[in-house]
């Protein structure tokens, strides 16, 4: 998730949008500081998100570059450094990578950030005054029935839906070819068609995914038995988690635990 969670709420996706939405989020962001940072992880889901009251910048090659709301994150394959000015409100669409550009009758790109020229980008004006109002549920139901109403028709038909389930089931832990059974495709059509889809590759998802676990476990039990979880998240080995972790984070997952029990500690108490 791309921002920091005291103010974070999840609300489920309409059924029309289950397929191609995990779920709508909505967070604040005040800090005592005018201005700060946020690292944003890799993981395997492209985010809309909209940015409301305050202003967002992103670090790249080395300069702040602003983002116009609302902007689309993709894909990532290293960690990625925003910059909040202000207090911000925000929206974001959690969208399955197969989905999403199907969702909206978009190109696939792998691009990791870019603006949004679609209908959707309009919406900025009409949901700023409910989210500064804190009439939160009214922008999400608002947002919800534009992509109802606005919805492409899917090109793909069913097999990348059930190529997705499977992949998310199995938290990535999957072969190319077992996501193929599951989806009654061939590897080599499934591969042409979630690629077409999604601007990325069903492995380069799987291991994101998969990435995602790790992560995630690591965040709720730093102390957690690495070599563990790599057998149980189907790597070949803990070498191979290393190198994995590394290659999203640029830290082993033992050195991104002992920097979290350590920001921990140093936090005051109640």
């Amino acid at each position: 998730m791309p921002f920091p969670r005291p103010q974070h709420r999840e609300f489920e996706p309409p059924t029309p949008l289950s397929d191609a939405i995990k779920c709508f989020w909505c967070d604040s962001r005040s800090t005592e500081e005018a201005v700060s940072d946020i690292q944003v992880l890799p993981d395997g889901y492209v985010e809309i998100i909209f940015i409301f009251g305050g202003a967002c910048s992103v670090l790249h090659e080395g300069a702040w570059q602003h983002l116009r709301s609302p902007f689309m994150m993709g894909l990532l394959d290293q960690p990625m450094t925003l910059r909040a000015d202000g207090r911000l409100e925000i929206i974001s669409i959690r969208c399955h990578p197969w989905a999403v550009f199907d969702l909206l009758g978009l190109p696939a790109t792998n691009e990791t950030l870019h603006a949004l020229d679609h209908p959707i980008a309009h919406l900025q004006s009409a949901l700023e005054p409910l989210m500064l109002a804190g009439r939160v549920e009214e922008a999400l139901s608002h947002l919800a029935a534009f992509l109802v109403d606005a919805r492409a028709m899917p090109k793909a038909g069913p097999m990348l839906a059930k190529a997705g389930t499977a992949m998310s089931e199995a938290h990535g832990t999957l072969p190319v070819h077992a996501v193929a059974a599951a989806a009654h495709a061939t590897v080599r059509t499934l591969e042409r068609k979630f690629k077409q889809s999604s601007g990325h590759t069903v492995k380069d998802v799987s291991g994101l995914m998969r990435f995602e676990q790790v992560r995630n476990r690591l965040f709720v039990t730093p102390d957690a038995c690495i070599a563990s979880l790599a057998q149980e998240l189907g790597y070949t080995d803990q070498s191979h988690l290393n190198r994995e972790f590394k290659r999203y984070t640029g830290t082993t997952p033992a050195a991104f635990a002992h920097r979290l029990t350590l920001s921990r500690l140093s936090k005051p108490g109640p």
